[in-house]
């Protein structure tokens, strides 16, 4: 067990544990830590508290002090220089001409490196780029290339259903997505319908996948045959959310009937059994 203090660099995005030594840290109290990237200003978004030891990735750093008013100050200040940062790499980048989108730019805290942040489709030969902008700001030049479902989250986006798409709200992490989650809810298989901002399937597939996947696994498998109150029939399709089957009835004068019954009262449980058709 250790004592951790969770800190977020960004809005978005994970929140990492470190050491708070003796000093104890309420939420949104702002921090100086040393980082991979260096040192970095961050924000509390959960105090002191007590974890096990599973729970953390060693080995785990200290915090170095709590945010000053200067170190405050400082971190606005290279915040509010990031659309000009951004300007700039832009019209270094049409100048050497280079596929390559600029997505976001910035100053690590200490303003000891340039960090640049770009998707493009293929590998890009950099390194004129680099050398370009390194004798404009005369600081370490550091270019990161990043993926669709990254651009969307660091910049943000409306979905489908209208709300920010999730990436850039509350997930932290990118989950596995299939188009089976996709089938067993219902949805359209139309690559418009069920895609999100970024190019790839929603990622809210994955967060409402469970319930789905133990109920399906509840319900008849279409064209399957039943027995009704009313009679043997044949499933014609499942409303998961009601956990309804409609059933088409086969009537003793030949002609057919269309009912809706609750689950409970069909006396299937099948388990329809398809391979993942992986993204």
């Amino acid at each position: 067990m250790a004592i951790v203090v969770g800190v977020k660099f960004k809005n978005i995005g994970k929140t990492y544990y470190f050491s708070p030594k003796d000093i104890e840290f309420k939420e949104g109290d702002g921090v100086i830590t040393e980082t991979v990237r260096g040192v970095e200003y961050g924000t509390v978004v959960m105090a002191n508290k007590i974890v096990d030891d599973s729970e953390i990735v060693q080995p785990l750093k200290e915090i170095i002090r709590k945010a000053s008013e200067e170190d405050t100050k400082r971190h606005l200040e290279n915040l509010q220089q990031r659309k000009e940062l951004v300007k700039i790499v832009n019209e270094k980048v049409k100048k050497h001409g280079l596929a390559m989108k600029i997505v976001d730019a910035e100053y690590t805290f200490d303003r000891n490196k340039i960090i640049v942040y770009f998707t493009a489709e293929g590998r890009i030969d950099f390194r004129e780029l680099v050398k370009d902008l390194a004798s404009v700001y005369h600081l370490r030049i550091e270019l990161r290339q990043i993926y669709e479902r990254d651009d969307i989250k660091m910049r943000g986006a409306l979905g489908p259903c209208g709300r920010p798409c999730c990436c850039a709200t509350h997930l932290q992490d990118f989950e596995k997505v299939s188009i089976k989650m996709a089938k067993i809810q219902g949805l359209s298989l139309n690559p418009t319908k069920i895609s999100g901002c970024c190019g790839k399937l929603m990622c809210c597939l994955k967060s409402e996948n469970d319930y789905y996947k133990e109920t399906y696994s509840k319900m008849p498998k279409v064209n399957s045959t039943v027995i009704t109150p009313d009679g043997e029939g044949t499933v014609l399709s499942n409303d998961i959310l009601r956990l309804q089957t409609k059933v088409k009835i086969n009537l003793e004068d030949g002609t057919a009937d269309i009912k809706t019954y609750p689950l409970e009262k069909i006396n299937a449980h099948q388990t329809q059994k398809e391979e993942d058709d992986e993204e």
